[in-house]
C-alpha cells in the first residue's frame, strides 16, 4: 500500500486516501482451491487479501496442538495404568528446585503456544459467524466473551463457556503436572523430579477439545479472509455485501456516532482506545481487578499466618521449629522469588491421592488461578485493537503499508503483542511459584496433596500485575495525534 508522496501525517486530507491503491488486485491460485473446501468462488479480480500463509500457519499450529494433546493423553493414561491414580513418572533425580520450576515454566510456554494457536483458529472462525449475521462492528473481538446467535453453534454461547473452562483447565493441569517426588528420612528432603499422571491426562483433553471445538467452528463458518489486517476484512465484506457503508461518515471518527450533522471538521488529536472502544474500559477494569484481587490474597495469607500458627511452615516441609512459630509473616530472608528454605507460607494437606482429592485439588487451583487466566485473554484486545490503529495510521504514511506479508511479522513487531505473549506464561508459572500444589510423592506413588502459598512469591505476582496493568492501562489511554480519524479497527469507520 503506497501513499501519495505529499500526504503525510501532518497535512492529511481525505481526498489523499484516493491517491494510493488501497487494496491491491490479487488473484487466487490452484492452492486456493485445493486447501480450501468452503473458499468462495472466483468473481473476476479480488481486491482483498484472503492470506493463505496465515491459513498454512493456523493448520500447523493446530497439527502441533493436537501432537502436544494426544501425547500427553498417551503419557497421562500410561501412568494411570501402571501406577493408579497417584501414579508419577520420574524425569530426573536432581534435587534442584530451580530445574523443577524452569521445567514448568517450560510446559507453561508450550501451553500458551498451542491455546494461541487454536485461539487464532476459533477468532477467525466467529469473526466470520457474526459478519454472516450482520453483528460484526470490529476487527477485533473477544472470541470467549463474543458468541454468535444459537447454543447449538460452535461459536455460540454454550461452547464459548467450554471454552473458557478448558483455557482455565490448560493452565491449571500444566501447574500441577511438575512436581517433586520426595523420600522421607527425618526430615522431609527432596529427591527427584517428575510428572503427576492425572493432571497431565486433563492437560491433554483439556487441548484436544479446544482443537475439536476450533474446528467445529471453522466447518461451520464462511471464511472469506485470514488475514487480520483490518483492511482486508473490511473490504472483504464490503465485495461480499456483508457491510454496507454509511454515508455522511467523512472525517468522522470511531467514537463520534452524530451522523446527522454530516462531515465533520478533522480534529488536532483523536481519541484514546478507552473512549473509542466501549470494551477496552471493561477489560482495563477487569485488570486492575486482577491486580487487587491479588494484593487482598497476599493481606489474607498474612492475617491466616498470624492468626493460625499450626498453618505455617517453611519451604518446602512443615516443621515445627521455635524459630517458625515466632518468625513474621514477610523478613528480608524469607524474601525471594523462588520459593526457597527460610520462605514463609501458609499450608493445608489434602490427605490421600484418590480421584476427590485431585478434583478438590483441581477446583482450588482453577478458582484462584481462572480470574488471571481471563483477565491476561481479555488483555488480548487491548493488543490486537492498538496494533490495527497503528496499521490503520501507518498507511498514510510517506511508505504507507503492505497488507499482504508474513503473518507472523505484525505480531512478533508489535510491542503490546509480544508483551502479552511472554507475560502469559510467564505471569502463570509465577502463579505456580505462589500457589504451588505438590501431590507429595514417595518412590514414585503419591501420597498427599500439599497446598502452599507462599507470602512473598504472592506479593511478587502482585507487583507483577500492577506492571502489567499500567502498561496496558497507559497504551489504551494513549490518545494518537493528527487530523487522521482514529478507527480502532472499526469496520464501519474504515
Amino acid at each position: 500500500m503506497a501513499a501519495s508522496s505529499n500526504s503525510t501525517e501532518g497535512n492529511w486530507h481525505p481526498s489523499s486516501v484516493l491517491a494510493y491503491d488501497a487494496l491491491p488486485n490479487r488473484r487466487d491460485d490452484f492452492e486456493s482451491t485445493i486447501l480450501d473446501p468452503k473458499s468462495i468462488p472466483e468473481t473476476g479480480t479480488d481486491f482483498y487479501d484472503r492470506s493463505l500463509t496465515s491459513r498454512r500457519y493456523a493448520l500447523v499450529g493446530m497439527v502441533c496442538s493436537t501432537i502436544v494433546s494426544c501425547s500427553c493423553i498417551i503419557a497421562g493414561t500410561v501412568t494411570l495404568a501402571n501406577h493408579g491414580v497417584s501414579g508419577v513418572t520420574i524425569m530426573t533425580s536432581n534435587n534442584n528446585n530451580q530445574q523443577r520450576e524452569m521445567l514448568a515454566l517450560t510446559l507453561n510456554l508450550i501451553v500458551t503456544v498451542c491455546t494461541e494457536s487454536i485461539g487464532f483458529v476459533h477468532s477467525i472462525s466467529l469473526r466470520s459467524a457474526l459478519a454472516s449475521e450482520s453483528r460484526l462492528r470490529f476487527n477485533t473481538n473477544l472470541r470467549l466473551l463474543t458468541a454468535a446467535r444459537g447454543w447449538s453453534n460452535p461459536n455460540g454461547v454454550l461452547l464459548n463457556g467450554i471454552m473458557v473452562v478448558l483455557l482455565i483447565m490448560s493452565y491449571a493441569s500444566s501447574s500441577l503436572a511438575v512436581f517433586f517426588d520426595l523420600e522421607v528420612v527425618g526430615y522431609t528432603t527432596f529427591d527427584s523430579i517428575g510428572f503427576a499422571g492425572l493432571p497431565v491426562l486433563l492437560l491433554g483433553v483439556a487441548l484436544f477439545l479446544q482443537v475439536v471445538i476450533a474446528l467445529l467452528g471453522l466447518q461451520a463458518a464462511k471464511i472469506l479472509t485470514w488475514s487480520s489486517s483490518p483492511f482486508d476484512v473490511t473490504a472483504a465484506l464490503v465485495h461480499h455485501t456483508q457491510l454496507t457503508p454509511v454515508p455522511l461518515r467523512c472525517m468522522r471518527d470511531v467514537s463520534d456516532l452524530d451522523v446527522d450533522r454530516g462531515p465533520a471538521k478533522p480534529s488536532d488529536t483523536q481519541p484514546s482506545a478507552w473512549h473509542a472502544h466501549p470494551s477496552i474500559r471493561k477489560v482495563i477494569i477487569c485488570l486492575w481487578g486482577v491486580v487487587i484481587a491479588c494484593a487482598g490474597w497476599a493481606a489474607f495469607v498474612m492475617y491466616i499466618w498470624d492468626k493460625s500458627p499450626n498453618s505455617r511452615a517453611f519451604f518446602p516441609a512443615v516443621t515445627s521449629s521455635p524459630a517458625l512459630k515466632s518468625s513474621p509473616a514477610l523478613t528480608p530472608q524469607s524474601w525471594s522469588f523462588f520459593p526457597g528454605i527460610q520462605s514463609s507460607c501458609i499450608f493445608h494437606a489434602i490427605p490421600g491421592a484418590n480421584v476427590q482429592s485431585w478434583i478438590l485439588g483441581f477446583v482450588y487451583q482453577a478458582g484462584i488461578q481462572g480470574p488471571l487466566t481471563l483477565g491476561l485473554h481479555c488483555s488480548e484486545l487491548i493488543a490486537n485493537v492498538t496494533r490495527d490503529e497503528r496499521q490503520w495510521r501507518c498507511a498514510t504514511g510517506r511508505k504507507g503499508l503492505r497488507t499482504a506479508t508474513n503473518p507472523l511479522k505484525p505480531v512478533f513487531t508489535d510491542l503490546c503483542c509480544l508483551v502479552l505473549f511472554f507475560a502469559k506464561p510467564f505471569l502463570h508459572w509465577m502463579f505456580g511459584l505462589s500457589f504451588y500444589m505438590y501431590p507429595f510423592a514417595a518412590k514414585a506413588s503419591v501420597d498427599y496433596l500439599w497446598i502452599s502459598m507462599g507470602i512473598a512469591q504472592i506479593w511478587n505476582l502482585c507487583i507483577a500485575l500492577f506492571i502489567f496493568a499500567s502498561f496496558f492501562t497507559l497504551v489504551a489511554l494513549r490518545r494518537p495525534r493528527g487530523p487522521q480519524p482514529a478507527t480502532y479497527g472499526h469496520l464501519q469507520t474504515l
